[in-house]
């Protein structure tokens, strides 16, 4: 079950909020008009020490997850070697523009995305699952896709070998796939092809308000070849840094990714 976290937040600072108001403006006037009468302090009830000791906090979460930053979980290896399964990321949730938590409008445009942000989305098939991928494609851009090399407008994103490494697939195995640096307009970064997948060559446009978004672990990796373009309205935020990375096969933190720049 998928879990609206900022609709939960938002409904415990409303509930908190309202408590803490009906305390001020009706039960505290009660509570020391009995104190004056008995002469012995009337104590508050505890709905309304919790709700006044918690609005703040759960205000404060609120805002900065909505409007700051808000972690997420790295799920799977599709962003294999840039990403590994465990990575916590933060996401920068102002740079795309300011939406309102639960309605997810966007009342404040600040900047669009670029070629090879990686971002956090609601996934198109599914908007109450997160996804994350990298940007390949902003609007208007000619993507192409031949024998697992990019074509953007017409321009080669060369690839380098690098080395042979170790992939595990969705089932466990594991495979060996070539580690090779892409360069996407400038944006240099690794990525994982596996020779024995047959290429999956693709053509396309992107559309108006909407981008494509591919994993950087090309062949196993469910993303825009598979469901369609992301729409503007579904981004939530670009993924800036990892804050922890949890392996666990072995059970340990990875302390050599903590607060590595994601590129």
């Amino acid at each position: 079950m998928n879990i609206d976290f900022s609709l939960v937040l938002v409904v415990l600072v409303a509930f908190t909020g309202l408590v803490s108001l009906i305390d001020i403006f009706v039960l505290a006037p009660k509570r020391l008009d009995a104190t004056i009468q008995t002469h012995q302090p009337m104590r508050e009830p505890l709905i309304v020490e919790y709700s006044r000791s918690f609005f703040p906090v759960i205000l404060l979460v609120l805002l900065i997850r909505s409007f700051l930053m808000e972690p997420f979980r790295i799920p799977s290896g599709s962003l294999e070697p840039t990403l590994l399964t465990g990575d916590f990321v933060l996401v920068n949730k102002y740079d795309y523009g300011i939406r309102l938590p639960v309605l997810n409008k966007k009342i404040i445009s600040i900047k669009e995305p670029k070629l090879a942000d990686i971002v956090v989305f609601r996934w198109p098939v599914d908007p109450s699952i997160d996804y994350i991928k990298r940007i390949i494609g902003v609007p208007g851009d000619h993507i192409q896709y031949t024998d697992k090399v990019l074509y953007i407008n017409g321009k080669k994103m060369n690839q380098s070998f690098v080395t042979y490494a170790g992939e595990q697939g969705a089932s466990g195995e594991i495979n060996r796939v070539e580690k090779r640096t892409e360069d996407l307009n400038g944006i240099v970064h690794d990525i994982y092809v596996n020779p024995a997948v047959p290429a999956d060559n693709f053509d396309v446009v992107v559309p108006e308000g909407q981008y494509f978004a591919m994993g950087d672990n090309r062949d196993d990796s469910s993303d825009s070849r598979r469901w369609g373009f992301v729409p503007e309205e579904n981004l939530i935020g670009k993924a800036v840094m990892v804050w922890m990375s949890w392996n666990a096969t072995t059970y340990s933190v990875r302390w050599n990714r903590i607060g590595d720049r994601i590129v």
